[in-house]
């Protein structure tokens, strides 16, 4: 572990809430979107509708209401948009982030204290959608938190250098059709490097920079705990 992760890692003893499920009782359970997962191959998860469909069957197989997962997972999910699959470029499949597979509308929470650095409506098929980065300090580290896939309507009262205490709400989860075309989640990513980027950061990376961008990009359960 570096010495960023454990700070990361050490800066919350208990798990923190990143969504308000409105359920008293919430009970998570892993999804497996890898390319590994034979179970996938009936299902074409490029498909939002397909996607939830596959995601509604585990959540009923482990009598759970949240899904969550795929730090570092290689997925065929991102071979449907051109955003992934430039020419010339490498094909991005490595998922930096961790998602949380929940329905659209669900409340993002603050998991800690920390200010808007920047957001935009990432628009387009594959895309983020509305994203938003806030910015924070652990001890002498500092470092960025990224939410992609939120409503439009997230994006409306919301300003730079606005403060956000732990446990507020932040944002709201989009439907497919503002969310770049997925099945409603979150994508919750740490960044310790922002390098430029304003309202948006590759979530996707290419197998050749893995090395880079996992350094760059700690595993958000550190964080979260779930």
């Amino acid at each position: 572990m570096t010495k960023e992760e454990k700070l990361i890692c050490d800066s919350s003893d208990t798990p923190l809430n990143i969504i308000d499920t409105g359920l008293s009782n919430p009970v998570y359970t892993t999804l497996d979107l890898s390319c590994q997962n034979e179970a996938l191959s009936d299902y074409d998860i490029t498909d939002a509708a397909q996607c939830q469909a596959y995601i509604d069957l585990i959540l009923q197989k482990n009598k759970a209401n949240v899904a969550y997962g795929g730090y570092l997972e290689q997925r065929n999910l991102y071979q449907r948009s051109k955003y992934f699959t430039n020419a010339g470029e490498h094909a991005r499949n490595i998922h930096l982030g961790l998602d949380i597979w929940v329905k659209a509308g669900t409340p993002v929470l603050v998991p800690l204290r920390g200010k808007v650095h920047s957001f935009a409506d990432n628009a387009g098929y594959g895309n983020y959608g509305p994203a938003i980065i806030l910015e924070h300090k652990v001890g002498k580290l500092e470092l960025y938190t990224l939410y992609g896939h939120l409503s439009r309507a997230s994006l409306k009262n919301i300003e730079e250098g606005q403060q956000f205490a732990t446990g507020t709400i932040l944002a709201a989860l989009g439907n497919p059709t503002e969310n770049g075309g997925y099945a409603p989640h979150l994508h919750f990513q740490i960044i310790l490097d922002l390098q430029g980027y304003s309202g948006d950061y590759p979530g996707v990376c290419a197998q050749e920079v893995r090395k880079f961008y996992q350094k760059n990009c700690p595993d958000p359960n550190l964080l979260l705990k779930i």
